[in-house]
C-alpha cells in the first residue's frame, strides 16, 4: 500500500474513532449508512473492474494507444472526450479506469478530457437538468463544461 493511502486511511481511522468515543449512535447510524451506499454502489464497482479487465485483456497496450494516445491525434481527444461526456459513472470509479488507459498508453490529455467531461457535463441527466433548470440553460452550461473540459485536458497535457 502507497505511503499516501496509510495516511489517509489512518487519518479516517483516526477521526472514525474519535466520532465514536464523541456520539457512539451517530457514528453507528454513519457507518450503516456507508455499508448501505457501499452495497449500492458495488455493481457498479464490479462492472467497472470487470469493463477495465476486459479491456485491457482484450486490447493491447498498442491498440489502445492507436485510439486514443499520442498518434490518434485530435480524432482520439475527441472521441475519449464524447465518451466521457455520454457515460454516467461515478467519478470515483473512473479513476482506476484512467489509470488503466493511461498504463495501456493512453495519452495524459486524452484521460484528462475523459475524466474532466466525465465529471462536468451529463448528457445522461441532461433531461432532469432540462425539466429542473430550464433547457437554455441545461444545454449552455453542459456546451460551456465541454469547452471547459477540453481547456484543461490541453492545459494538463501541456504540463504534465
Amino acid at each position: 500500500m502507497s505511503p499516501t493511502a496509510i495516511f489517509i486511511n489512518s487519518f479516517v481511522l483516526l477521526f472514525l474513532i474519535g466520532s465514536f468515543f464523541k456520539d457512539k449512535a451517530k457514528t453507528k447510524k454513519a457507518l450503516k449508512v456507508a455499508l448501505k451506499s457501499f452495497i449500492k454502489m458495488l455493481p457498479m464497482v464490479l462492472m467497472i473492474i470487470i469493463f477495465i479487465g476486459l479491456l485491457l485483456g482484450l486490447l493491447e497496450p498498442e491498440k489502445i494507444s492507436q485510439f486514443i494516445g499520442e498518434q490518434a491525434g485530435w480524432g482520439g481527444f475527441f472521441l475519449i472526450a464524447v465518451a466521457g461526456t455520454i457515460m454516467h459513472i461515478p467519478s470515483l470509479l473512473s479513476f482506476p479506469l484512467a489509470a488503466s488507459l493511461l498504463e495501456g498508453g493512453a495519452a495524459v490529455t486524452s484521460v484528462a478530457v475523459f475524466i474532466t467531461t466525465l465529471t462536468m457535463i451529463g448528457v445522461v441527466m441532461l433531461p432532469l437538468e432540462i425539466q429542473v433548470m430550464g433547457k437554455k440553460f441545461a444545454l449552455l452550461r453542459n456546451g460551456f463544461s465541454f469547452i471547459v473540459a477540453v481547456l484543461i485536458a490541453l492545459i494538463l497535457g501541456a504540463i504534465i
